[in-house]
């Protein structure tokens, strides 16, 4: 498996790379993350590779990220798979700025195009259930984008099961664009979406694209019993580590997870996170999960069920 080995996204015919680049960690608004010299070194390694699916939000670090993409897409815009997402309020103080309605998703769409410096959106997702808005407007307002060629396909996250599927099965009753993917946390610390979600997306034609993998870092490594902290403390701060705390991966449990996960990984001569990796792409359900960037040795870094299955490391 390598980035070119493309995949179909749920039951479109768009084909994407096995593994996407995440880029909520492109600038450092939010107090932590990649400069845009850094940001743009993870771009070229992931795209020379022959990586084509890139993953931002119009808000990640407050429209940098989007910003950052914007200069690296360049000529290569046209092999490229640009995803973003709206819900999350932009503006303090104004109501209107966040949620699943139709203005604030026609306005995050035109804030993402200038952003991206795009005249498209190829992946558009409804990042958060509002518990708000109609399932009818939502998706006649996404339709009406996709009929506008503002966006090409559609995908949600974080979102119950069964709003998923009442909404799949309003577009396919009313001729409207359906989703052809589900963005959803997935990795061998965080399993519930096995119950539901995943099944849902198997039979509604939704390709799972895993954010997360490494359980933010926990899986890799990152963590040790050392920073083990109560996702209930105050003290619980606005760091990376405080994110990953008050997730509820900094645990007793998570850390005995990466334990076994480091172990296996000795014992085939690989790394915890491609282990990790490995284990989300054999799922069936999964076409493209969030991989964290890549080094420029070894060029099989971005093919981990290989790593998984072989001893050497000198594959080059």
């Amino acid at each position: 498996m390598t980035l070119d080995n493309y995949r179909l996204l749920g039951r479109s015919g768009l084909r994407v790379s096995p593994m996407s680049l995440g880029t909520m960690t492109f600038g450092s608004d939010w107090g932590w993350g990649a400069g845009i010299a850094e940001a743009r070194r993870i771009f070229d390694l992931y795209v020379d590779r022959g990586g084509n699916f890139i993953d931002t939000s119009v808000n990640y670090t407050d429209g940098a990220a989007e910003c950052f993409l914007g200069e690296f897409i360049g000529e290569k815009r046209e092999r490229l798979v640009i995803a973003t997402k709206f819900t999350m309020a932009r503006e303090p103080g104004n109501p209107n700025s966040g949620g699943n309605h139709r203005l604030n998703m026609m306005r995050s769409v035109e804030q993402s195009l200038r952003q991206l410096g795009t005249d498209r959106i190829d992946l558009f997702y409804l990042h958060g259930w509002d518990f708000t808005t109609q399932p009818e407007e939502v998706m006649r307002g996404l339709d009406d984008l996709v009929r506008s060629g503002q966006i090409l396909y559609l995908g949600i996250c974080n979102t119950p099961s069964w709003r998923i599927a009442e909404m799949q099965t309003l577009a396919c009753l009313r001729g409207w664009s359906p989703f052809v993917a589900l963005q959803i946390e997935y990795s061998l610390v965080e399993r519930t979406v096995e119950h539901e979600l995943m099944p849902m997306a198997a039979a509604l034609g939704l390709g799972v694209l895993p954010w997360s993998p490494l359980g933010g870092g926990v899986l890799a490594g990152k963590y040790s019993r050392s920073d083990i902290q109560d996702s209930r403390e105050a003290a619980v701060s606005p760091t990376r580590k405080g994110v990953i705390a008050s997730s509820g991966h900094l645990t007793e449990r998570s850390i005995d997870i990466a334990d076994e996960v480091r172990a296996v990984a000795e014992e085939l001569g690989s790394t915890a996170s491609r282990v990790s990796l490995a284990w989300t792409l054999a799922n069936g359900t999964v076409v493209s999960p969030w991989a964290p960037a890549p080094s420029p040795r070894p060029r099989t870094i971005w093919a981990p069920w290989t790593w998984c299955c072989r001893q050497s490391s000198s594959i080059d």
